[in-house]
């Protein structure tokens, strides 16, 4: 995913910023600034080092008084919207990267900051060292967020404090207890706007990592109340749905399987070469004599290097099955090379979960 994204920073996109920046700051130095940016390290750095190395080369460029760049900084953003750069803009994320990089002794101006960057590109990794720092009075300010005009802020304010946001730096203190969050999605449950929803979604996974007992909670008191929070509980539940958790699968409507029975499990490539598929096919029979609502999914059993097995669950479909029927389920898993997750070859087991419960497991070979 960075390996792509870090290409956003192309001389174009430099000419645009520097030339909006020079109708705050006319004397900036722009080819001074384009030097440092293109250094001889810039086609070795990711997505995130770029992002610092653009961030560290302003800062080289603008005077040691903190408030004064932000100032600064906050006029170039309206320039640019003036100039036609709408928000949610990714590549302007190292503005926010200003903040977290020399904003942390600079609470009162760092926060008012990032309340106005982020209606133009996402602040969720600048405000966490804040809650870090000061967790009473950063998640006050979160809460209050929540009730803000603009959806970017509302989403923030979900978003900033999820205890295990991707590519960012993890909220001990929430992960722990995260109670300080719950008020806050409380606020942002019915939300107009879907992205907001879909960061409580989010949040609420990350939760049921930590504490799935209080999203269970949630999800009871939430499901059944809007089509919006029906889609929100089952979204935010997804961890603990492919954990197979009772509670949440009976919630959901997922019941009995006692009438459902999986025949003819075959693995048609029992030896599988890392960059191939594998390839596997069975029956599903609905002994019943009424519909069955179910959640099919298989787990697959990794070799990992110490020679242990780890388990993943991919989902196959989540569908109602007629009475007295027989469906048959083709199904394919890529073990393309991908940089996301590392093969070794030996010992695989394949398994089949309907509604939570996991059937008998099967060998097939990973061969380098």
């Amino acid at each position: 995913m960075a390996e792509l994204l870090k290409h956003i920073y192309t001389q174009e996109f430099f000419e645009k910023f520097t030339g909006a920046f020079q109708k705050i700051v006319p004397d900036f130095d722009t080819s001074s600034f384009f030097k440092q940016i293109f250094d001889d390290e810039w086609s070795n750095r990711e997505l995130k080092q770029r992002m610092r190395h653009i961030t560290i080369t302003l800062q080289h460029h603008l005077s040691h008084d903190y408030t004064q760049n932000i100032d600064v900084l906050l006029r170039v953003i309206k320039q640019l919207q003036k100039e036609g750069i709408k928000e949610n803009s990714l590549e302007y994320m190292f503005l926010p990267d200003f903040i977290e990089c020399y904003g942390i002794g600079h609470y009162n101006t760092s926060i008012l900051a990032i309340e106005k960057i982020t209606q133009f590109t996402s602040c969720e990794f600048a405000i966490r060292p804040f809650l870090i720092k000061n967790p009473k009075k950063g998640m006050l300010q979160m809460k209050k967020w929540s009730k803000h005009k603009h959806p970017m802020v509302r989403r923030l304010s979900s978003e900033g404090c999820r205890p295990r946001l991707p590519w960012a730096m993890a909220l001990p203190f929430l992960k722990t207890e995260p109670t300080p969050i719950l008020p806050i999605l409380e606020n942002l449950k019915n939300d107009t706007s879907e992205t907001v929803r879909r960061s409580v979604a989010n949040n609420l996974n990350d939760i049921a990592k930590d504490n799935p007992d209080i999203v269970v909670d949630l999800a009871k008191k939430w499901y059944k109340k809007t089509k919006e929070t029906d889609w929100l509980v089952k979204h935010g539940c997804r961890t603990l749905l492919k954990q197979g958790n009772t509670e949440i699968m009976k919630l959901l409507g997922f019941g009995n399987i006692q009438h459902i029975k999986i025949d003819k499990l075959q693995i048609l490539t029992p030896k599988v070469r890392i960059g191939d598929v594998l390839a596997f096919t069975f029956r599903l029979n609905n002994t019943s004599n009424s519909a069955s609502k179910l959640r099919l999914e298989y787990g697959l059993y990794y070799q990992k290097a110490n020679g242990s097995l780890s388990k993943k669950v991919f989902k196959i479909s989540e569908k109602i099955y007629p009475e007295k029927s027989i469906t048959i389920i083709n199904r394919k898993q890529s073990f393309k090379i991908i940089t996301t997750r590392k093969f070794h070859p030996g010992l695989h087991q394949l398994s089949i979960i309907i509604n939570g419960n996991e059937f008998e497991k099967y060998n097939f070979e990973l061969i380098a």
